[in-house]
């Protein structure tokens, strides 16, 4: 079929009009635009877009590359990637108007980018050293994040009953704990390229605690915002103190489950391998190896679970168990394989950040919301890792102690990335712009002000 016809009523008249469309186009065929018209200028157009986000995308793989040799840690890669997206879609608002292509898409995120990211995190996960702080990294991923929640989300929604924001709902509190939720997602990056660094050559400690609680962290950020999205109702609200036992219920299950999921067909992967002939064909090896990557993930957001958490346990699992059922070249090629589409990704997701500072559309945007949430963000955190801290060195002997120089990195550490802004952008809502355009002013200025001093940070506490 060509075409498709829709009856539309006029304005005023109860005639009814038939509209032509075009399949996959929103665009009525009568109506007479350049790129609607003609099918080869939107190849065109669309071969040129791709051809320039691919050599931008180069571009700051190469920034990424003079980073590191010339160790300029006050600009980390993924800040320059930033730095370089919000330059293209600046250029690109003032010389197209079709910026589809160009927009930050969060389907495009959670289901192509994000994949690679956390299994490779998962893959490559050095376990002794995660397993050693599983204690500490589990109270700041999961208590810590609910503490960071409530806080955010609290006092935006008192500062709005006071009137200080505006564009934030001041009489229903779950839309601003869906905000709590969301920016409570941190994703350090920045940060952990520097602390992976071997010049700089920090603490395995330092390093595991900020990046074990960024892994689930985000996951445990994605189920909160999903919690209070049930009970989320736009004309009033819906939430009460009886609801909490079987939100957190829910929370629970759902977080055991995912688990469950990525350790289920970890084991399963593995055993396929096992007990199959195929070290005999590498290239088959990777491949299926790299489907039940997405497999995993798909599965987990399928059934309502956490398809982060899943997909980061099936890679732990996988790198335990079937890393011996791999050929030598598998073996080899599925490390590097992963590690590339995971930087490429990373690169990306940063790229589309930034020029998403001049191609979303956001029609609301509160400066001093912004300003306010980030404070917000701070002392949230600054309530979820001291505290906890302090609970963990009770458990903890001597030598192994959290000293308070590592928990002001930690705290200076809790940068807001792609997930956060990949939420804000599927916020429910009216004020679904306020949010956006906040949780992506805090992205930016966390990423690259808090992410460029942390080089700074480790020199003055003497960690380097």
């Amino acid at each position: 079929m060509d075409s498709a016809t829709c009856l539309c009523t006029s304005e005023g008249d109860s005639k009814e009009l038939p509209v032509t469309f075009r399949p996959g186009s929103f665009t009525p065929l009568d109506q007479d635009t350049t790129t609607t018209a003609n099918p080869t200028n939107n190849a065109v157009y669309d071969a040129v877009t791709a051809l320039l986000l691919n050599v931008t995308i180069i571009g700051c793989l190469l920034l990424a590359y003079y980073v590191k040799k010339f160790r300029i840690y006050t600009l980390p890669e993924s800040a320059g990637a930033l730095l370089v997206g919000i330059a293209v879609g600046g250029i690109a608002r003032l010389s197209t108007d079709n910026l589809q292509l160009w927009e930050f898409s969060p389907e495009v995120f959670f289901f192509v980018l994000l994949p690679p990211i956390i299994f490779e995190a998962g893959y490559s996960l050095k376990r002794k050293d995660f397993f050693d702080n599983i204690g500490a990294i589990t109270l700041y991923a999961m208590f810590g994040t609910i503490i960071s929640t409530f806080v955010v989300g609290g006092l935006s929604f008192y500062a709005a009953r006071l009137g200080l924001i505006q564009n934030v709902d001041h009489e229903n509190p779950m839309e601003s704990l869906l905000f709590g939720s969301l920016i409570s997602a941190v994703d350090p990056v920045a940060t952990l390229s520097i602390l992976g660094s071997d010049e700089i050559g920090c603490s395995p400690q330092l390093y595991y605690l900020c990046f074990g609680e960024a892994v689930l962290n985000d996951a445990v950020a994605i189920s909160l915002f999903h919690v209070f999205a049930r009970y989320y109702k736009q004309d009033g609200p819906e939430w009460s103190e009886a609801e909490i036992p079987s939100a957190l219920l829910y929370f629970m299950t759902t977080s055991i489950l995912s688990i469950g999921v990525g350790v289920g067909l970890g084991l399963l992967a593995s055993f396929l391998f096992k007990h199959t002939e195929l070290s005999r064909y590498p290239n088959l090896e990777t491949s299926l190896l790299f489907s039940f990557c997405y497999l995993c993930y798909a599965t987990g957001e399928a059934v309502g679970l956490s398809g982060i958490m899943a997909l980061f346990f099936q890679g732990v699992v996988l790198s335990h168990y079937n890393a011996y059922n791999l050929s030598p070249m598998a073996h080899v090629a599925s490390e590097q394989i992963f590690a590339t589409l995971a930087t490429i990704s990373e690169t990306a997701v940063f790229l589309y950040m930034g020029m998403g500072v001049f191609t979303g559309r956001f029609e609301n945007y509160d400066f001093r919301f912004a300003v306010l949430a980030l404070i917000f963000c701070w002392l949230g955190r600054m309530l979820n890792i001291f505290p906890l801290s302090w609970l963990a060195n009770r458990c903890r002997n001597r030598s192994n102690k959290i000293p308070i120089e590592m928990q002001c990195v930690l705290w200076f550490a809790g940068l807001r990335g792609a997930i956060a802004f990949a939420l804000a952008m599927n916020m429910p809502g009216p004020n679904k712009d306020a949010y956006a355009s906040a949780t992506l002013s805090i992205c930016i200025f966390t990423t690259v002000v808090c992410g460029g001093l942390t080089e700074g940070m480790l020199t003055a506490f003497d960690m380097k």
